[in-house]
């Protein structure tokens, strides 16, 4: 990849490139991994439309010699966020064996989020994958290399996960699935593909509304958890059972089997978070006004045969997957009898959107 070297006798002149990119709720989870940002199991995601990130890459050439390193400002919001951007440099940094024109430039980042930093909305996905598109974008505006769409939607999931393992799966409209499998051809443990020709239409009519239980930072990060999987007695049945659920999910997707659809997404979410109680040491992130939601989601269902589900990220905060057409009274329902167990009674109103877009 050394041929994605710049020109210093014919510089590029200083521009930009802005991307808006979602954040995706995991159906079948992603917890575990190996080598640089690999999954031990397939996951498999809905992709959602209001929680994005808005991010702007601006470039020109760098003045003075060549230090080997990356210049980098980065603003969050309009303020700078060293935390932020020690992250992103070190993304970066990582990146230019394969990208070495990134240290020929001087690079600033403006980006922002369109939901709370700190709700437990998945904004490492979102973000990671808006940057990953910018990268491309500005791949393929100085060399050329990614005018075919499938291609350089490929390359920006490779990107993304290398940035935040669920972000590759943020690249593709309505669904998506990360991680080799043979139930679908072309899948990857490199990259996601996208899913959204193999569900029923219900599915992209789905809402995610998102109730925020806690906006603390987690006790227990994401990236410490995955590591924690490595001594877990029950990893590798879970790898198994997460294929095999995987199998019926897909299944479910594919002709709109509702309660199957539910059942199994239910019990991911709760094995998610049983498996973090059963690591070395123990966590638990769910708070009791996460099991107060999804007590009384439970009997609402029972109460008016409404197909409504629930699902949880690494987190406290629990997302209420539901039809479009149910939109009115699950809002209400919420309004009503859940809100109450949210921090500051915030819910974020999501659904399931078109995947990211160039501004």
């Amino acid at each position: 990849m050394s041929r994605l070297i710049l020109d210093s006798s014919n510089p590029p002149e200083p521009g930009h490139v802005l991307w808006r990119s979602p954040s995706n709720i995991a159906l079948i989870k992603y917890w575990g991994k190996y080598g640089v940002q690999l999954p031990k199991n397939p996951s498999l995601s809905l992709t959602l439309a209001a929680s994005c990130t808005d991010t702007q890459l601006n470039y020109e050439l760098r003045k003075g010699p060549d230090d080997g390193q990356i210049d980098l400002d980065f603003f969050f919001h309009e303020e700078e966020n060293e935390a932020f951007r020690a992250k992103v440099l070190e993304f970066l940094t990582s990146l230019l064996p394969e990208m070495p024109f990134l240290k020929q430039l001087k690079l600033t980042v403006h980006t922002g989020n369109s939901f709370p930093h700190s709700a437990g909305i998945a904004s490492s996905a979102s973000g990671m994958s808006a940057l990953a598109l910018c990268l491309c974008s500005l791949e393929d505006r100085f060399f050329g290399t990614l005018k075919d769409p499938e291609a350089f939607d490929q390359r920006a999931s490779v990107l993304a996960r290398l940035g935040s393992g669920s972000a590759c799966r943020s690249i593709f409209p309505h669904a998506a699935l990360w991680g080799a499998t043979p139930l679908v051809p072309g899948s990857s443990d490199e990259f996601a593909v996208p899913m959204g020709d193999h569900i029923h239409e219900t599915f992209k009519d789905f809402h995610d509304d998102i109730l925020i239980v806690s906006q603390e930072e987690k006790s227990v990060s994401s990236r410490a958890g995955h590591a924690l999987m490595e001594g877990n007695p029950y990893a590798e049945p879970r790898y198994a059972q997460a294929r095999t659920r995987l199998s019926s999910l897909l299944d479910a997707m594919r002709t709109g089997e509702l309660p199957e659809f539910g059942k199994i997404v239910e019990d991911e979410a709760l094995t998610l978070h049983a498996l973090m109680m059963c690591s070395n040491p123990s966590y638990t992130l769910m708070r009791p006004d996460s099991l107060a939601i999804i007590e009384k989601v439970r009997q609402y269902r029972a109460d008016t045969g409404h197909q409504v589900y629930f699902t949880l990220d690494a987190g406290p905060n629990v997302h209420l997957l539901y039809p479009g057409e149910l939109v009115v009274d699950v809002r209400k329902f919420i309004d009503d009898h859940l809100a109450e167990h949210c921090e500051g009674g915030f819910v974020q109103q999501d659904w399931v959107g078109e995947g990211p877009e160039e501004i």
